[in-house]
C-alpha cells in the first residue's frame, strides 16, 4: 500500500468516530475552549437520567443545567457538575422578582437555595423577571434591583451567581418583562455585583432581537451563562435552523468566556438525542 493511500484511509477511519457517535467507545476528546453542558430536553424520553449522564459525559459535556438537587450525586458519579440550579421556591416564569408583593417570601427562599448551591458545587442559580401584568418596565426594574440588592451579599459570600434569564415574549412567554437584553443589563449595572449576572438564552434573543453576536459583545460584562436552541421551533442547532452556532461560539470564545453553555433545545420527533447532542457540541467546539 502506498503511504498516501494509508494516510488517507487512516484519516477517513478516524473521522467516522465522532460523526457515527459509536456509543461503545470512550469519551470523545474536545478542544474545551468552551465548557458545554446539557439539559434533559435534548435527549427526549428514550434514556433514563443515568443514561443521559453517561452519554453527556462521553460526548464531552462538563455539566447539566436545571437538575433537582436530589439528582446531583448521579451527575457527580459520571464526572459532571450541576451547572444551574432550578429557581428558588416562589419564583416562576410568570411570577418573578419584578413585583414588591411576595418579595419577603422570595428573599427567605433564596437563602437556602444559595446555600444548597454552595454545598453542592453548583455555581449558578436561575431566576426570572416575571410577567409585566400592566407594570411598566421601569417599575419592574426598580423592584428587581431592590430584591437583588437584598440577596447579593449572601451570593457573594457563598460564591454563587444569581442568573437572570432572558425569555422571548413573542412566541413562548407572552408578556414576559425581561424580553430584551438592555433591561437585564441595566438591572445588573445597578445592582453592581459580580454574583448577579445574565443567563443569555440565544434562542430567545434571536426571536426577540436578532443581531446575536453584536449583542453578546456589547453586553458581555453582564453575561454569566448561555442557553442554546434552534430558531425556528427551539429544536436542534444544526442545518435545519437559521443561526450559525459555530460563528456564535467563536465570538463567545474570542471574548474569553469562562462560564458554561448549556444546550436546551427540544429534541424533534424521530431524531436521535445522542447523535444530535454530539452534532451540537461539535458545532460549538471551536
Amino acid at each position: 500500500m502506498r503511504r498516501r493511500d494509508f494516510v488517507s484511509g487512516l484519516a477517513a477511519a478516524t473521522a467516522v468516530v465522532p460523526l457515527a457517535c459509536d456509543r461503545s467507545l470512550g469519551r470523545i476528546p474536545r478542544k474545551g475552549r468552551l465548557k458545554q453542558c446539557a439539559t434533559r430536553s435534548v435527549f427526549g424520553s428514550s434514556l433514563s437520567f443515568e443514561g443521559m449522564c453517561r452519554e453527556a459525559a462521553r460526548l464531552g459535556c462538563q455539566g447539566f443545567d436545571l437538575v433537582p438537587a436530589q439528582n446531583w450525586p448521579t451527575l457527580k458519579k459520571h464526572g459532571l457538575r450541576p451547572t444551574m440550579r432550578l429557581p428558588n421556591p416562589g419564583v416562576t416564569v410568570t411570577d418573578g422578582i419584578n413585583r414588591k408583593e411576595g418579595q419577603e417570601e422570595l428573599v427567605k427562599s433564596m437563602g437556602p437555595a444559595i446555600d444548597e448551591c454552595a454545598a453542592g458545587g453548583c455555581p449558578n442559580l436561575i431566576t426570572f423577571s416575571g410577567s409585566r401584568g400592566g407594570m411598566s418596565d421601569a417599575e419592574g426594574a426598580d423592584n428587581a434591583v431592590a430584591f437583588l440588592n437584598r440577596v447579593k451579599a449572601q451570593a457573594e459570600d457563598k460564591g454563587v451567581t444569581i442568573c437572570l434569564e432572558l425569555l422571548n415574549s413573542k412566541i413562548d412567554h407572552k408578556d414576559q418583562m425581561y424580553d430584551h437584553t438592555s433591561w437585564g443589563a441595566e438591572v445588573c449595572r445597578r445592582v453592581n455585583s459580580p454574583r448577579v449576572k445574565l443567563l443569555f438564552d440565544i434562542y430567545h434573543m434571536q426571536v426577540m432581537e436578532g443581531n446575536i453576536c453584536r449583542t453578546i459583545r456589547d453586553n458581555f460584562q453582564w453575561i454569566e451563562h448561555f442557553h442554546t436552541g434552534g430558531v425556528p421551533g427551539r429544536h436542534e442547532i444544526d442545518g435545519t435552523q437559521e443561526l450559525n452556532y459555530h460563528f456564535v461560539a467563536e465570538t463567545i470564545a474570542e471574548l474569553g468566556f469562562t462560564g458554561y453553555i448549556a444546550h436546551e433545545y427540544n429534541l424533534s420527533p424521530g431524531r436521535d438525542g445522542v447523535q444530535t447532542l454530539n452534532q451540537a457540541i461539535e458545532s460549538m467546539d471551536v
